[in-house]
């Protein structure tokens, strides 16, 4: 029987992805057999998972995805020694309307699979009211249980002792406190960490991790406080459509962010999978019948991928006989132009008429309902998808025919409608599932 904990924080930055990390790595390191999820909307974080456990993390998210998947899914951990699941943002942070089975708060997760909250606290700057923030966490919500404490960035032993006094003074559990360590420091770019295949370092800065967090955490009390779990029998509830049957899927540095679940989905429905390389100059493959372009950081890569003109040439070949759709850097892709963060223009495919600038940085970030208005790979007019949008582009324009009405998750129309034509379609947000 597997046992269950849910790593979460009272705000983002805090450290749960390295505390996640260590922890796995620490307990795969003692033969333990680790699962990782990561609640809610992230690319990068399941990559990072993966690395530390031997083991594929995927999404779950209770805004967009029912019950019935998100058990599908986390019952890939039923024949694991232990679950962590990694929360975003703060314990309780979510939209403000519910979506198909919550607001996609880490503490649904915890709720909905009855895992207790490993609670990491930053308490810089700080001491007692560390114990405040940590006791209405755990009262805030019946049915979130709190296993314990963390404390991250502890500045002195007597700072440490001054928490810890009014932790327990509280009846909150301290299994450990780490003091500032910068060595094991994950960097960060302006969408998150940098990702994992970027790092060529990356499992020893884990293994580093594992062993400052063991010689710092009670690794056998948090381990106790994990809830013993059983995973109810898998059923096949996963609402994604492939978008082809045999995909080519641009798969690099510039594009890599897509949710694991949706390729699994895909190759679960019979679909083949063909990466490609746009930065080494390779087009689709020929045999394929939809060419799929996810997210990424293609703005860091623009140059070079104006540049690469055999890419460039085999992609709008294959665009003139099969569809080709593009979510959110891959869409920016598939436009007209892209002007990088020092202002250089830099041509872009030209499947689509959309152009999109960093120049003028604007954060665009949240769920997304799209009910389409024209029919894109493996979906028809009249179909509601739900997704997830980040960027930090500007629309210059957007002339092409709208490919969906989209609305945040209170409701609210938002002007990135995605775009069609021809046999290109694409959209600002990343799809997580169909709403069904």
């Amino acid at each position: 029987m597997a046992a269950g904990l849910v790593i979460s924080a009272p705000a983002s930055g805090v450290g749960k992805t390295t505390l996640t990390l260590a922890l796995a790595r620490a307990y795969r390191d003692r033969g333990l057999s680790v699962q990782c999820f990561k609640s809610g909307p992230d690319y990068i974080d399941p990559a990072f998972h993966a690395a530390a456990t031997g083991r594929p993390s995927v999404n779950i998210d209770s805004w967009a995805m029912d019950r019935a998947t998100i058990e599908h899914f986390v019952s890939r951990g039923a024949n694991a020694d232990l679950v962590l699941a990694e929360g975003s943002m703060g314990l309780f942070d979510g939209v403000a309307a519910r979506g198909v089975s919550g607001t996609g708060a880490t503490a649904d997760l915890a709720e909905m699979m009855g895992w207790p909250v490993l609670l990491v606290i930053d308490p810089s700057g700080q001491a007692q009211t560390a114990a405040a923030i940590a006791a209405g966490l755990r009262d805030f919500r019946a049915g979130v249980r709190l296993a314990g404490v963390v404390l991250n960035r502890v500045a002195s032993p007597r700072h440490e002792d001054l928490v810890r006094r009014a932790l327990n003074d509280a009846g909150i559990a301290v299994f450990g406190a780490l003091p500032r360590h910068a060595e094991i420091s994950l960097p960060k770019r302006h969408l998150g960490l940098v990702q994992a295949e970027e790092q060529a370092e990356i499992g020893a800065l884990i293994a580093e991790a594992a062993r400052f967090v063991s010689s710092h955490v009670d690794l056998d009390a948090v381990l106790g406080a994990a809830s013993a779990w059983s995973a109810r029998p898998a059923t096949n509830r996963l609402n994604v459509t492939p978008p082809g049957q045999r995909i080519a899927l641009a798969r690099d540095a510039a594009f890599s962010f897509v949710y694991p679940h949706m390729l699994e989905a895909w190759r679960a429905a019979g679909a083949e999978i063909l990466p490609f390389s746009p930065l080494a100059d390779e087009g689709p493959d020929p045999s394929a019948d939809i060419c799929w372009l996810p997210g990424g950081y293609p703005e860091l890569h623009a140059g070079r991928l104006a540049a690469n003109a055999r890419f460039r040439e085999h992609l709008r070949a294959f665009a003139e006989t099969r569809p080709v759709h593009g979510e959110c850097g891959g869409y920016m892709v598939m436009g007209a132009a892209l002007t990088d963060a020092d202002g250089a223009r830099h041509e872009m495919l030209g499947l689509l008429g959309l152009e999109t600038s960093f120049a003028k940085r604007r954060m665009h970030l949240g769920y997304r309902l799209a009910e389409l208005a024209a029919p894109m790979p493996g979906h028809h007019p009249g179909v509601r998808l739900r997704g997830h949008e980040f960027h930090y582009s500007t629309i210059l324009a957007q002339p092409d025919t709208p490919l969906a009405i989209v609305r945040d998750a209170t409701g609210a129309t938002v002007a990135e409608t995605g775009s069609r034509r021809g046999h290109a379609t694409g959209t600002f947000f990343h799809l997580i599932a169909e709403d069904r």
